[in-house]
């Protein structure tokens, strides 16, 4: 409530500034950007999943990738796509200051946790593609979404903006990261 009024009073300060209107005008719309929702942006891992997996499963269904010939096969190489996708964003300077926020208070040094969580997953995503490793790949990358959930509460509790959109509600959160788990568990002997 205190920072809506403060925004509100620079606002106001701005406007009275004839030279300002224009930098008020933006700063209204950064706002407006930031207090939406856009569920498309939050569900882009998610669909480069579900593209993933489709593709990859068409391409096994006609025999070209043999590896990718049964859903579970498919859904290995989509898991894969979409964990090199969302390690990379703990590199790009879009989203990397975001996802540094997100990291609970109470966790020390959290650019290093957000590179060790990057580095985690891109490992991870390769290991999915390695047969001998594809078992310990699954189960290090279901722990890996259990110890990153408190970053996603923390920012969706704290309403934190993530590349300029607020983050992800719980309610679809919990259920998205149980989909993934679920997804690991099932790929992990396949």
């Amino acid at each position: 409530m205190l920072r809506r009024r403060e925004q509100h009073a620079a606002i106001f300060a701005r406007m009275r500034r004839p030279d300002a209107v224009d930098e008020t005008s933006q700063f209204v719309q950064d706002n407006r950007q930031a207090d939406s929702v856009d569920s498309s942006s939050h569900m882009a891992p998610l669909i480069v999943m579900l593209v993933g997996w489709l593709v990859a499963r068409s391409i096994g269904a006609i025999s070209v990738w043999p590896p990718a010939d049964s859903w579970s096969g498919a859904l290995r190489f989509a898991l894969a796509a979409m964990f090199v996708f969302t390690a990379a964003s703990h590199f790009h300077p879009r989203t990397r200051p975001d996802l540094i926020r997100m990291v609970p208070t109470s966790l020390p040094t959290p650019a290093l946790l957000v590179t060790a969580t990057g580095l985690l997953e891109l490992i991870g995503a390769i290991g999915l593609l390695v047969p001998q490793a594809r078992t310990a790949a699954a189960a290090a990358l279901m722990a890996l979404l259990f110890a990153i959930f408190p970053a996603n509460v923390h920012a969706a509790r704290g309403a934190l903006v993530i590349a300029g959109r607020r983050a992800m509600p719980l309610v679809w959160r919990v259920p998205l990261q149980l989909f993934w788990i679920a997804a690991l568990w099932w790929v992990r002997a396949s």
